[in-house]
C-alpha cells in the first residue's frame, strides 16, 4: 500500500505531485500514474474552470486509484471554503497568496475537526469513506483517521510573505509551503527596496527559516526529474511533474 502523502511528507527525502487537469478520465490518469512514483496528484481550481461536480467526479477517480488528490483554491479568499471543497472527496488542499497569520488560522479551522478546527461533520464523497474503514466510521473515529491524514499547505508568493514565512508556516496542520515563482517575481520587482532581489535569493531565505523546524517547500510548476538539481540547492524538495498521457 502506498504510503500517505501526509507521512511521506514527513518521512521521504523528496515528494513528487503528478499535475493533471480536472477533467482527466480514468485511464487517461492511469497510464500518467504508470510513468513514476508519485505520492499525490494535483490540479488548479485558480486557474482553471471547476465545478463541484467535476471535482467530485475527479475525486471519485482517485479513489478508485487510492492516490490522494489536491486542489489549489480558487482564491486566498475563499479560505473559509476548505471544508465544502474536501467534502467532495479532496485530500488535501492549497492555499494560494498566503499574506497573514488570519488566513492561515481561517485555513487551520476550517479543514480540520475538533480540537484542531472546526470543519463542520457531513459529506457521503469524502476521502476515506469508501476504504479506509471496515465499517461506516464514527464521526470521532472518521475526525481522527482525517486530522492525521489529510494535508494542508500555503503558498507563499509575496516579499511579505518570505519575511513571515515561519510565522505563517509555524504551527501544527500546515504540512508544507508552497512557492509560487511568477506572482513571487511580480512582488519583488514591486518592492525595489527589499533586501532579497531574486526568487533564488527567497528560496534560501525561507528554507533557513523553515529547516530548524522540518517543514519541506514546493515549487509549484512543473520541472522534469532531470531539470531538479537547481532546485534542490535551494531547499527545494516537493515537485510537480506534469502528467504524460
Amino acid at each position: 500500500m502506498k504510503q500517505p502523502f501526509k507521512q511521506a511528507l514527513k518521512e521521504k527525502d523528496e515528494v513528487v505531485l503528478l499535475t493533471t487537469t480536472l477533467d482527466v478520465t480514468k485511464s487517461q490518469l492511469e497510464v500518467a500514474l504508470g510513468r513514476g512514483d508519485y505520492d499525490a496528484v494535483y490540479f488548479d481550481g485558480q486557474h482553471q474552470p471547476i465545478s463541484d461536480h467535476k471535482i467530485v467526479e475527479f475525486c471519485a477517480i482517485t479513489e478508485e486509484l487510492r492516490i490522494e488528490a489536491q486542489m489549489r483554491l480558487p482564491h486566498t479568499r475563499h479560505t473559509y471554503l476548505v471544508g465544502r471543497f474536501c467534502d467532495f472527496g479532496l485530500s488535501s488542499i492549497m492555499v494560494p497568496e498566503v499574506l497573514t497569520e488570519e488566513t492561515v488560522h481561517e485555513a487551520l479551522e476550517y479543514f480540520y475537526y475538533g480540537t484542531m478546527g472546526r470543519r463542520s461533520w457531513g459529506g457521503i464523497q469524502r476521502a476515506g469513506m469508501a476504504w479506509a474503514f471496515d465499517n461506516r466510521p464514527s464521526r470521532l473515529e472518521y475526525a481522527e483517521w482525517w486530522n492525521n491524514y489529510a494535508v494542508l499547505a500555503i503558498q507563499i508568493e509575496s516579499v511579505e510573505a518570505v519575511a513571515n514565512a515561519r510565522r505563517l508556516a509555524d504551527r501544527p496542520g500546515i504540512d508544507y509551503v508552497a512557492f509560487g515563482p511568477n506572482d513571487l517575481s511580480f512582488s519583488l520587482e514591486r518592492h525595489s527596496n527589499f533586501p532579497l532581489t531574486t526568487t533564488e535569493e527567497c528560496f534560501r531565505n525561507v528554507a533557513e527559516q523553515l529547516d530548524p523546524i522540518g517543514i519541506k517547500r514546493c515549487l509549484a510548476i512543473a520541472i522534469p526529474p532531470e531539470d531538479r538539481d537547481k532546485w534542490r540547492e535551494h531547499g527545494i524538495s516537493v515537485f510537480w511533474e506534469a502528467a504524460r498521457y
